[in-house]
């Protein structure tokens, strides 16, 4: 009986084998009608992959032949290649410093826990609803590095499967808040199943590492599981239509019921909508269309999408036409127009094989803004040449006259991915996150991550940019929020988190230490009108957020009448809290101090869906 399944596992060995020839011959024969230096680079580490499986076959093959090949077992060929990844491939651990304690996962709650430790009094009108906040939570312990002959490849920090927690405010009657629950849990994605029947890793890292390790990879995970990479759904929550939907921009979104949390299955429009989703879609104001995009590595690179009001339809879908794989987190709406970063962090395929790595920043590289009609073509796009930079999120956009103005949190470098290959991890993010620093040439040498609240105004009839920073070098700022009635459209508010730029050096990790209001229509002081007033909500000493939430208050009156929900840890502790903030009183104490039964780990973004009130 040994032998006959040994023999089988040599004809699905070489089986597998062939067809990884043929996918990367076609591969290959695309590539050098692009560049032959970039297909001798293919060949080579083409030819180092199988030439690593050719002890496996040698073995088998010693093993007699008098049996009947046809009697094969249905999943012969999945567990082939799980023997060839666990032969060639060794996972190892990315081990938790103390300063980053708070960053490992945590396990699931199973249930809602009632939640009795309040200091201070949750508000009388305060919204009932579920506060939201996702972020990593990687099975099996942590973050994994794989190891084999052709080198060494990781997870980065952004990776890790979803895990949502969810603040319950319930209500009796017209009685102000009576009841608050806690409940975490996983997002279960089809990849997250798999991994946790098989109780192991089972993806090989992509996307950080060694050129051939990470090549290696991808195309070991395509054939074992027709993906490149683990669904995530790891960064945001939005609402849409009622239905409620975690995402990362990898992938499409994942429908959650946010009564339970239980995963429902991958929205894709019936069918209409079959590549990345952005983690943060667009309410288009006066419709409530929902706009989004979706970048790939590979061509289309961008294409942008409208959902119907209702959720049911694809209403609009174009491909943008971009000339290269931009990371692009998120998309701009105004009254009109869809707002679009063509910003220089990359992702290039044939930059991988040639050697370099797959994603990369590069501030020589151009930087775009472009402004496109909410139906247009890639022909209706007006781009905007712009200082090169790195933006992940934007505060707003809207219409002001002729010029449509777009505010984001923007940095000289980029956070994502880290450095080249991943070496010296831990330096490039120590320097990146400390306070921003230029040598006597002016050149930046420390701080490359600072982010400062920034202001373009593009000219749609002259097509002149105008582009400054609106606050200072006092903190760097990122993970902005605003009262989303007024996406789309002029507003005097934001918030945005406060990095704590000592703790996150010493960490190599970023540590939010406060909170600031941004007062967009009144100037910092007499001496510097071209910044913006900032007012700060600072944390105790070690403690840290992620997730704030701006909650408007029901029937306010202003734009910023409601409060800012945030969960927070202390490090002394180990306490993790829910803090509510008075908007309207910012830098004063929290109204509200909610504890939780156990650890929250630092993650993403965070919303608050307020209950929808019965017909």
């Amino acid at each position: 009986m040994i032998w006959r399944v040994l023999y089988m596992y040599v004809c699905k060995v070489q089986t597998h084998v062939d067809r990884m020839a043929i996918c990367t011959a076609n591969f290959r024969t695309k590539l050098s009608a692009e560049k032959p230096s970039t297909t001798h680079a293919f060949d080579r580490i083409i030819t180092t992959m199988i030439s690593s499986f050719k002890p496996l076959l040698s073995e088998f093959q010693r093993i007699p032949t008098r049996i009947d090949v046809q009697k094969t077992w249905k999943n012969s060929s999945m567990k082939l290649l799980d023997a060839i990844v666990d032969t060639v491939f060794k996972f190892e651990e990315q081990s938790y410093m103390e300063n980053q304690s708070n960053f490992a996962p945590v396990e699931e709650m199973g249930d809602k826990v009632l939640l009795n430790n309040v200091e201070g009094a949750i508000p009388c009108d305060f919204p009932e609803g579920t506060y939201v906040r996702i972020g990593p939570n990687p099975l099996f312990g942590g973050l994994k590095s794989a190891v084999s002959k052709f080198g060494r490849s990781s997870h980065i920090w952004v990776e890790g499967e979803g895990m949502i927690h969810a603040i319950y405010f319930e209500k009796n009657d017209s009685d102000g808040i009576s009841r608050i629950y806690y409940n975490n849990k996983h997002v279960q994605t089809e990849t997250f199943k798999m991994e946790s029947r098989k109780n192991k890793p089972c993806f090989i890292p992509t996307v950080e590492g060694d050129s051939a390790a990470v090549l290696s990879a991808y195309l070991l995970n395509l054939l074992r599981f027709g993906k490149v990479n683990k669904i995530i759904s790891n960064t945001n929550v939005f609402e849409h239509s009622g239905k409620y939907y975690s995402v990362a921009e990898s992938d499409l979104p994942q429908e959650i019921d946010i009564q339970t949390l239980e995963t429902l299955g991958e929205w894709d429009v019936g069918g209409t909508w079959n590549r990345p989703f952005t983690s943060h879609p667009k309410k288009a104001p006066g419709t409530g269309e929902l706009v989004f995009m979706g970048f790939d590595a590979v061509k289309p690179f961008l294409e942008l999408g409208i959902f119907s009001a209702d959720g049911r339809t694809l209403v609009h879908r174009a491909d943008l036409d971009y000339k290269r794989s931009s990371l692009t987190h998120e998309i701009g709406v105004t009254e009109r127009y869809n707002v679009l970063m063509d910003f220089p962090l990359t992702v290039d395929i044939n930059r991988l094989i040639r050697g370099g790595p797959l994603i990369r920043f590069d501030d020589k590289d151009y930087a775009r803004i472009g402004v496109m009609p909410r139906y247009g073509d890639a022909e209706s796009v007006q781009w905007f040449d712009v200082q090169a930079c790195s933006a992940f999120h934007i505060i707003n956009c809207f219409e002001d006259g002729d010029e449509v103005v777009m505010w984001a949190c923007r940095a000289l470098g980029s956070v994502i991915p880290g450095p080249d290959f991943g070496l010296k991890r831990f330096e490039y993010f120590s320097n990146g996150f400390k306070h921003l620093e230029r040598n006597n040439d002016g050149e930046i040498c420390e701080g490359l991550f600072f982010s400062r609240c920034y202001e373009w105004r593009l000219n749609i009839i002259t097509g002149d940019v105008q582009e400054k920073n609106l606050t200072g070098t006092e903190h760097s700022m990122d993970f902005p929020m605003i009262n989303e009635d007024y996406s789309g459209i002029s507003n005097k508010f934001a918030y945005a988190q406060i990095i704590n730029t000592e703790a996150s050096s010493a960490s190599g990790m970023g540590k939010y230490g406060g909170l600031a209001k941004l007062y967009f229509k009144e100037p910092a002081d007499k001496k510097c009108e071209d910044l913006i007033k900032v007012e700060y909500h600072a944390f105790p000493e070690k403690t840290f957020c992620s997730g704030a939430a701006f909650v408007s208050r029901n029937k306010g009156c202003e734009e910023d009448d409601g409060w800012i929900v945030t969960y927070v840890h202390n490090e002394n502790t180990n306490v993790s809290q829910v803090y509510i903030i008075d908007a309207k009183k910012f830098s004063e104490k929290p109204v509200a101090k909610i504890t939780l039964p156990s650890r929250v780990p630092y993650g993403f973004h965070g919303a608050f869906m307020k209950k929808v009130a019965s017909a």
